[in-house]
């Protein structure tokens, strides 16, 4: 029996923590800007950035310093990630989790719609770079749309961008925060990780091995 009880047209991933690992490039990144600012930064501290956008996770950090107007912010976003691209410049194939490209294969096997729905602006560089690129119909760029999540406005731009309806897509996310963008959307919500991390998915798989798309089709 489906997890989810509806038919299924597309599929929107996420992409970092789902498909590939970039949270330690992000948290190095983020760390060495912090550092920079004599702001103390560790990992406790990135957990709150998971799912959030550049601009937001940079908020995050700064909290209610003061002294960073817009044009301050813009740079040291910036500076952020020129060092983030630094860490990322190995990326290939290899960087796939396991199970990454067999998921999405076998959806498009199946004859779904897929979309990218991830926060990072530099998700067609690593999709292009791990030679996945082709197999979706479109990346949602994060800057087009309105708000971040926990809106579901990248989600709901993703189904619109492939022409399926919000309820027949299928949204896969590795954060709270974009399990909550996922369901404000209207969409079922996959969730990868464990349950406690993530306790409004409607499923909860550990990792893309684990996805089986017969599980998700009514």
């Amino acid at each position: 029996m489906s997890v989810f009880p509806r038919p299924l047209d597309a599929v929107a991933f996420d992409l970092d923590g789902v498909l590939t690992d970039t949270a330690r490039a992000h948290y190095r990144a983020w760390k060495r800007l912090a550092d920079s600012l004599a702001i103390p930064f560790d990992e406790a501290a990135n957990e709150a950035l998971k799912g959030v956008d550049r601009m937001g996770s940079l908020a995050l950090i700064l909290g209610d310093r003061p002294g960073y107007d817009d044009a301050a912010r813009a740079e040291l976003a910036a500076r952020k990630n020129d060092w983030y691209l630094d860490e990322i410049a190995h990326f290939g194939p290899g960087d796939l989790f396991p199970g990454a490209r067999e998921a999405i294969e076998e959806c498009r096997a199946a004859g779904l719609k897929l979309a990218l729905a991830s926060a990072s602006r530099n998700a067609p560089l690593l999709l292009a770079r791990m030679e996945i690129d082709t197999l979706f119909d479109v990346v949602v760029d994060p800057a087009s749309v309105a708000a971040g999540k926990p809106a579901p406005d990248i989600f709901l731009a993703a189904a619109a961008a492939v022409g399926a309806a919000p309820e027949r897509t299928l949204g896969v996310e590795d954060s709270q925060a974009g399990i909550v963008a996922i369901h404000a959307a209207g969409m079922p919500a996959l969730g990868v990780g464990v349950r406690a991390a993530l306790p409004d998915a409607d499923h909860v798989i550990p990792a893309i091995a684990g996805f089986r798309l017969s599980d998700y089709l009514a």
